[in-house]
């Protein structure tokens, strides 16, 4: 398991995915079937794990938050690097770091808060919690407004953030004053795309970003590996091709709940029983809904596996 500083190389070496947690009936963190899913992604070649998000972990509470970072130390193989989420709100951050720097984990990534928080209190936020846990830390930045770009860079200047997951919904192709203005002071090396494979093409190949995060990585990891090879490789028609697969299940996703379509997704695609989802949120129990969810994440997996077959 990675346990060194950051670097430029790690964020570019593979989709950084965004799993979700399994938990069994008793809504305990499931263990058999996290492993299952960390299988599935390797099989596609995906080495890096990101948990946030799609995990729930802004309903975690820190009397579990250790149980994970065991889990996800336990579960780790050679060339794996885990990357925990702290947060949303400062004081459970500050309470997970003081757990998790009892790990080797390199670093953290900070959930968004969005209320109640202001940019200056946000910046003052990451850096307390940076210094608290003495290493760095990622910062997902997935509003306009939600930092300013000046305190942005001079985080990233004192060597308070190690990379900052970008994730500003745009129109597709929109010019993007805020993304450039960032990059005038933080290394496009350390900036990765943080809305899965729609709009990875445009920021890899106009911004130059290192990589971009996934949560379908997890139904497809071999497609989703094979578009950031074609990205590497300037072939944008291959990777609007293989991105073209994707987009029925985001669609699901952006127009249902990113994160409940995610996790029914990966059960219903046999991949593992992801189980019940944590409150505040809640399982998606719609028949219509759920119809849809399983043919879209089905046929992405059909067509993960032809990709995984052609390439055996």
């Amino acid at each position: 398991m990675k346990t060194g500083a950051v670097t430029p190389s790690d964020l570019q070496s593979s989709v950084l995915s965004v799993p979700p947690l399994a938990r069994r009936a008793d809504m305990k963190i499931d263990r058999e079937h996290n492993a299952k899913l960390l299988a599935h992604l390797r099989s596609g070649g995906v080495r890096t794990f990101m948990y946030g998000g799609n995990a729930n972990l802004y309903n975690m509470g820190v009397s579990e938050f250790g149980e994970l970072l065991e889990l996800l130390q336990s579960l780790a193989i050679d060339g794996d690097w885990m990357i925990p989420s702290v947060g949303s709100d400062f004081g459970k951050a500050m309470d997970q770091v003081a757990v998790a720097k009892k790990f080797p984990f390199p670093t953290v990534m900070v959930l968004p808060n969005r209320f109640p928080a202001n940019p200056a209190g946000i910046a003052t936020g990451y850096r307390k919690i940076a210094d608290a846990y003495g290493k760095p830390v990622i910062a997902y930045v997935k509003d306009d407004g939600f930092i300013d770009v000046k305190d942005l860079h001079k985080l990233y200047k004192d060597g308070v953030i190690c990379a900052v997951k970008y994730a500003v919904v745009r129109a597709d192709d929109a010019p993007d004053p805020f993304l450039e203005e960032m990059l005038s002071g933080v290394d496009k090396s350390r900036v990765i795309s943080g809305i899965g494979e729609r709009p990875a093409i445009y920021h890899l190949m106009k911004f130059g970003l290192s990589c971009f995060t996934s949560g379908s990585v997890c139904v497809a990891p071999r497609l989703s590996m094979a578009l950031l090879g074609a990205l590497r490789q300037n072939n944008v028609a291959e990777a609007e091709r293989i991105r073209s697969n994707f987009i029925p299940l985001e669609d699901l996703r952006d127009g249902i709940s990113p994160l409940r379509v995610l996790h029914e997704a990966v059960r219903l695609g046999g991949i593992c029983d992801t189980g019940p989802m944590l409150p505040f949120l809640s399982n998606i129990t719609d028949a219509g809904q759920i119809a849809k969810i399983e043919r879209a994440a089905k046929e992405l997996l059909a067509a993960n596996n032809a990709a995984m077959a052609k390439a055996a």
